[in-house]
Order: C-alpha cells, then structure tokens, then sequence
C-alpha cells in the first residue's frame, strides 16, 4: 500500500468543486425553437423596423445590407419591415409592399441570402389604413395632402388619426373583401419570394389594429361593436393568409396588447384574442407589443415595460408568444424566456444600435456560438 501523501489539489478546483450557483451553459435564448416545420437556431428574433427607403415599393440595396449584416450577426429569425399588400397601405412613399411581382423579386434575393447565413427569412404583412399617407419620420410624420403627393386612405370608420392627419373613407363591403384578396396575394408573392414565416401587423392602429379596437372602429354592421365583430376582419386575413401558406410554415401575429386609453382594446380582450387563436389553430405566434391606436394614450416606457403582456397571453391562453419593448441586455433577455414569460425576444432598436447583439450577448452569457468564418478574427474582444 502506498503510504505517500497525495498531493493537494489546487485551491481553485476545490472551489469549483463546492460552487452551488453555476452559470447555465446552454443560456434561454439561445436554445432552438421550432414552429410547425420551421426551426430557428435561437430564440433572438429581428422585429419589423420601417426603413422608409424603397422606391415604390422596391427594396433596393439599403434593405439588403439592414437585414443581411443582422442575420450575419446571428440572430435566430429576421423579419423584413411592414411590407404593405397595396400601395394606399403605405404608410410613407417609401414603405415597402409586396404587390407586384417586381418587388417579390427584390425580396427574394434578401431571402435568400438571410437563409444562407443560417437565420429564418420572415416578413410582415400589412396595411396601414388611417394611418397612411404621411411623410417620412425625420420629415415630421405629418399628414400628406394630394397636392403633397398624398393618397387616399381607408380605414374602418371615417376618424382621422390625428390633427393634420388625412380623412380615411369608411370601408364598405366589396372594399373589405378586396383587402382580405390582397393579403392573399402578398402571401402567395412572400411563399415564392422563399420566406419561412409571416407576421401579421395587428398593431399599432393600423388597418387591423384600427378593426380590433372600439377607439377607432365605430361601425355598427358585421364588423363593429362586439368584440365577435370587431374581430371579424382579422379573422378572415388569417383565413386569406392560410390558403396561401403552407401548412408547415409558421404564421405570427402582432398585437397592440392595449390601446393604453379607457375605454379601448386592453389586455382583456388580447387575450381573448388569443384564446380564439389558439383553438383555431392558424396562427402559431402572438408578438405582444401595445399602443399607437391613438395620439392620445399615455404610456410609461421603460425597458421591459411590455413583457408582462407576453407572459399573461402565454399563461391564460396557452399561446407562443415574444416579449418585446426596450430589451437590450443579454441578461434581461435570458431571464424573459428562462422565466417562461415569452418563447422568443424580439428586439427592434437593439439591433440598430447593434447588428451583431447575439454574437455580444454570447460573449456577456459565456456561451460558445460560432462568429462567421469571415469574421473569426474579430472574436478576440
């Protein structure tokens, strides 16, 4: 028997050893997630963000490099801003649309090259109803006339958005029923253009939102008054969209999650909503966003501020959702999706500010995840 002392260990391994609070090696967000047939590498999800820069419509070279350098940079699903289904829908000359077979084209080519880099290809449809027709933000936001190069604008009830904001006409009927066509038709362009998700923009006080909430439609046939009614509109755009949609690809929705006014569309009646949804069995996804239905709401930002929507959706109804508003740290991120608040976080002025927050993030979580093979020799930092 050997009878010689063993050498201590050092002091570094024996606390190793006694540590009871270890990082998690495999962080929340950047677990993979699957909707339907569709697998993202993380849970990190680029938002819609208006660039205000196509020429009718068209993506141009602005739009690639905005959603290429952000693929590249590791998120798990890129969305394509608000991509109007026609071009009263817009809210500026410069928004984006997906009417035409020219700008499917053009949106293809991003596709493509954000698929190769590893991320989901995803893109929002929608209308911007009342809210239409204004310049663009760093030109003030401001209501075009026709003499301005304005547009006329359609909208649930014939409210305007605002002071200096143009009259919408008051859809009827037909023009209802030619507005679920378009969807259709921008979601059959997106399936061809190579998109793995759609979203649909409920939010905001746009056309949707503008149906949802009772701030601004006023109608009192089968689209206003109950909620039954008031929902009817974005019920028949998802129905539009599904027959257009593979039945394997996702479809999300964006919801103002309240108007932040008395009297408006509220949590309440989100997630009813969403309990409806889920039955149904079409849509995979809420994005819990909030307000914009009105110039007049009063809302307290600060970071965070909307997850609890996502959380209360994803309890009572037993829907995926993303938690968005304000997330910037990687820590405040982690725990959203580690408390079970939300399935993914969505991140807008993040990415801004940051085209390559997750390869950031990975570093301020102590996670391994690969850099681009181009840019290897920038992770020394």
């Amino acid at each position: 028997m050997d009878t010689k002392a063993q050498p201590k260990p050092p002091a570094a391994s024996v606390e190793n050893g006694r540590k009871v609070l270890q990082r998690d090696p495999n962080p929340h967000i950047f677990r993979p997630i699957t909707f339907r047939s569709v697998t993202a590498r993380n849970r990190i999800m680029v938002s819609p963000m208006c660039q205000y820069s196509a020429t009718d419509g068209v993506a141009n070279d602005w739009h690639f490099q905005n959603l290429a350098s952000r693929a590249v940079g590791g998120a798990g699903i890129v969305f394509v801003e608000m991509t109007n289904v026609e071009a009263r829908g817009r809210i500026t000359a410069g928004c984006m649309g997906l009417w035409n077979d020219t700008q499917r084209d053009a949106l293809a080519r991003i596709a493509r090259f954000v698929k190769a880099q590893g991320a989901v290809a995803g893109i929002q449809l929608a209308h911007a109803g009342r809210k239409a027709s204004v310049t663009r933000p760093w030109e003030g936001g401001k209501g075009l006339a026709p003499e301005q190069g304005g547009w006329p604008i359609i909208a649930p009830s014939a409210v305007p958005f605002g002071e200096g904001h143009p009259l919408p006409q008051e859809m009827d009927a037909p023009t209802i029923a030619d507005i679920v066509g378009k969807f259709a038709g921008s979601t059959r362009r997106a399936r061809e253009a190579g998109f793995d998700i759609i979203e649909l923009h409920g939010a905001h006080g746009y056309l949707i939102s503008s149906f949802l909430s009772p701030i601004t439609n006023r109608r009192t046939d089968r689209y206003g008054g109950s909620f039954e009614n008031r929902v009817r509109f974005l019920l028949e755009v998802v129905d539009a969209v599904r027959s257009e949609w593979p039945e394997g690809r996702p479809l999300f929705l964006r919801i103002s999650s309240t108007d932040w006014i008395e009297g408006g569309w509220d949590l309440e009646a989100s997630v009813k909503l969403a309990q409806l949804l889920k039955a149904g069995g079409k849509v995979d996804l809420i994005d819990c966003s909030s307000g914009g239905v009105d110039p007049r709401q009063k809302v307290n930002a600060f970071p965070g501020y909307q997850v609890p929507f996502a959380a209360a959706i994803r309890s009572r109804a037993g829907i995926a959702t993303g938690a968005v508003g304000m997330i910037s740290a990687p820590e405040m991120a982690e725990r959203i999706i580690a408390d079970g608040q939300a399935d993914l976080v969505v991140m807008a002025r993040a990415f801004l500010n940051d085209p390559y927050w997750p390869l950031h993030a990975a570093k301020a979580l102590k996670v391994k995840f690969p850099w681009p093979s181009q840019y290897e020799r920038g992770d020394i930092f």
